[in-house]
């Protein structure tokens, strides 16, 4: 993409697309398109249509979803997969109509079998069942990838589908109701030592392994995927099965005990974490092979540790009541807690 280049970011207020904005103008690009919804409804095809005709964008950044935890997700399931069929199916469809050079559609890593092999490939991909919990939203997501290669079979086009793992930092969206478990435990942690509570409970039995991914890295390697050279995108999209598929990770994962703990020191949160055994897991272990990306000459570059301290500096510059957030910057290695199940 040339720094002229008409960008459009589709979910620009979002985890994603707020860092896809954010990374896009740290290297200069000056001409993004940007919508909100209330400017533009993407499960509106008229508007979306009149929309495309109007901006004809040259790229296509597709982050614009209805996302939510395991909670909104079993609540949800119609709205989650109603939305985000409109969504994408609108996009993609008049990113075609129009002539967008390339698109990058973002999906989720709930898109692969519960039990698939770890870590996960992209060609594990319709081996096997779906997580239940959040069967809706990977069924829309799945249905995304396969347009993006159904697309560039039969109309050449050039879009690519790309799989981050859970992701957390600037911008996130904090509710107990619906948030996804990082911002979740910040929050609850938060307000237990806000409110001087002796516990906080979290659901699960802590077992689950789980992999995360800072945003801007997220976003750092989308931007670095739309402008791979024709040649690489080309074999990349030709030679492999799922070919539109690319996994976007950090290759390591961690326990939910493991991640609460470490949340609960960077809060300075000093009470005791109770595991909630009744409530689900989810699946096992969740961790993305990264190869196909890594091959191509990307890679993380943001810590869990140092990625959650500047994700809590964010969330008590924009909803925290309390002391500076520069304070927690110093340290986060805070004394032994206790830990136990119900």
């Amino acid at each position: 993409m040339n720094r002229e280049a008409k960008i459009y970011v589709a979910g620009h207020q979002g985890l994603v697309g707020s860092a896809l904005v954010r990374g896009l103008r740290a290297l200069d690009y000056c001409n993004i398109l940007l919508r909100t919804h209330q400017d533009l409804d993407l499960s509106d095809q008229t508007q979306v249509r009149e929309f495309f005709a109007q901006e004809h964008p040259e790229y296509v950044f597709l982050a614009a979803a209805k996302v939510g935890g395991i909670l909104a997700n079993s609540t949800y399931p119609a709205d989650f997969i109603y939305q985000n069929v409109l969504i994408q199916t609108n996009v993609i469809h008049e990113a075609y109509r129009t002539g967008v050079k390339r698109l990058l559609f973002l999906g989720s890593s709930c898109i692969y079998p519960k039990h698939a092999p770890q870590p996960i490939k992209e060609e594990s991909l319709l081996s096997g069942l779906l997580e239940p919990t959040n069967r809706a939203y990977a069924v829309a997501k799945i249905a995304g990838i396969e347009m993006c290669s159904s697309y560039n079979r039969q109309h050449g086009t050039h879009y690519l589908a790309a799989m981050p793992t859970n992701l957390y930092g600037k911008g996130d969206h904090y509710d107990l109701q619906d948030s996804h478990v990082i911002p979740a435990l910040i929050l609850k942690m938060h307000e237990a030592k806000q409110n001087g509570a002796d516990h906080v409970t979290v659901w699960g039995t802590g077992t689950p392994r789980r992999e995360f991914l800072c945003s801007d890295d997220a976003a750092e390697a989308c931007i670095f995927l739309i402008n791979l050279p024709d040649l690489y995108l080309d074999r990349l999209i030709a030679n492999s099965q799922h070919s539109s598929v690319v996994n976007i990770g950090c290759g390591e994962d961690v326990t939910i005990r493991e991640l609460a703990e470490l949340i609960a020191d960077v809060v300075e949160y000093r009470g005791q974490i109770v595991f909630d055994t009744l409530k689900p897991d989810g699946t096992p272990r969740k961790l993305l092979d990264i190869t196909r990306l890594t091959s191509l000459g990307w890679k993380p570059f943001t810590p869990l540790r140092e990625g959650l301290m500047m994700t809590y500096k964010d969330f008590l510059d924009h909803h925290g009541h309390t002391s500076p957030a520069a304070s927690i910057l110093s340290s986060f290695a805070g004394p032994n807690r206790a830990v136990k199940n119900l």
